[in-house]
């Protein structure tokens, strides 16, 4: 099939080929005046998204005409020999914050699963904020706005490590990407009969075990819990010293009466400074736990519904409902959960059993 003239820009054309794939050429005129030709790039019909655009190639066709109107070869890139991808970039940045950026090791799961595939191999000086919407566009239907937000800032994170330690002269693109609007209100926790059910799914494996009875009963952040030392446990006085990552702060909690054989059972083989949970990493837990919730909890809801999915944060969620529904003061609820603001701790008093409910329900008798 024969090229076909964009009706929205000037100079894009579009191929439908004939084995269903369809490429985008653009024409410009060099410093001679001559007609030039320069395909863009093909979308493959076996491909979910399409990272070519007539948009696309309506601001790559200005770019040419920009470079010729400057004197520039707009062409230049071809006759590199050594071209600079973005993933050698990454590496670079990866290996400067080793042992500095405590979630490293995350941070180069997430490149390697949603950044790498899409602009991995590319160019970086010919990575466009087009690029990375379309990052955004493919995570979103698939991954939480906060997950998708934070593949948008490592990307930029990469980038500002490119111009400021590479001395790479480029305009960082995700700076001209909005972040997705997040709502942070999770209302999902576990009731008890849902409790007892995770509970049971997870006992056959040590680790998860632990994890899950140690996040339940102290309602600390996934990275709390991974922290916890062997110093840090008083089977004794039932207490327990917890250090929060996100106010950079240490505060008390306290151990369950179910919590504290398995604790006396595991201490013993511990040398003081080890952690507890230390037979898995961060993501390998957060990845089992995600399969176990999944197959109990959320079967039939959209990845994307942060709201009513059961996580691993769930499990803090819990932990405070939890309290709230058995008659904890708000402000003792407030110190367990060491919030800085009460008003984080506020949403919880809605399921206080003094909430009014009961005294609604009887407040007009008819006899």
């Amino acid at each position: 099939m024969a090229r076909v003239k964009s009706k929205k820009y000037d100079g894009v054309y579009i191929n439908k080929l004939n084995n269903g794939d369809t490429s985008y050429s653009i024409t410009y005129r060099d410093k001679f005046n001559k007609l030039k030709w320069f395909k863009v790039g093909t979308n493959k019909r076996s491909e979910t998204i399409h990272t070519i655009t007539e948009k696309y190639c309506n601001i790559k066709r200005n770019e040419f005409i920009n470079k010729i109107n400057l004197g520039e070869d707009p062409n230049a890139h071809k006759k590199k020999k050594n071209i600079i991808t973005f993933d050698s970039i990454a590496n670079k940045y990866f290996d400067s914050v080793e042992g500095i950026n405590r979630d490293n090791k995350t941070s180069k799961s997430r490149y390697k699963l949603h950044i790498k595939p899409f602009i991995g191999e590319k160019d970086i000086a010919f990575i466009d904020y087009l690029n990375i919407e379309e990052i955004q566009k493919a995570k979103q239907k698939t991954h939480s706005a906060k997950t998708v937000n934070h593949i948008t800032t490592l990307t930029g994170t990469i980038f500002n490590y490119a111009i400021k330690k590479e001395k790479i002269k480029i305009i960082n693109p995700a700076s001209e990407v909005n972040n997705l609007k997040i709502d942070n209100k999770r209302d999902r926790f576990l009731n008890i009969s849902e409790i007892n059910l995770l509970l049971n799914k997870v006992s056959a494996d040590q680790t998860l075990n632990l994890f899950t009875r140690l996040s339940l009963a102290t309602g600390g952040r996934a990275s709390t819990i991974m922290n916890i030392k062997k110093k840090d446990i008083d089977i004794e006085n039932h207490t327990i010293s917890l250090y929060d990552f996100k106010n950079s702060t240490s505060y008390n909690g306290f151990i369950t009466d179910d919590l504290a054989p398995l604790l006396g059972n595991i201490l013993p083989n511990l040398k003081i400074n080890d952690r507890v949970i230390s037979s898995y990493a961060m993501d390998t837990i957060q990845h089992k736990m995600k399969i176990i919730l999944d197959e109990l909890f959320n079967d039939g809801l959209q990845a994307n519904d942060s709201k009513n999915r059961a996580v691993t944060h769930t499990l803090r969620h819990t932990f405070a409902s939890q309290l709230a529904m058995n008659g904890t003061p708000i402000y003792t609820i407030q110190k367990l959960m060491n919030h800085k603001d009460i008003n984080m701790t506020l949403r919880y008093a809605k399921l206080a059993p003094d909430n009014g409910k009961v005294e609604v329900k009887g407040l007009y008798k008819v006899s």
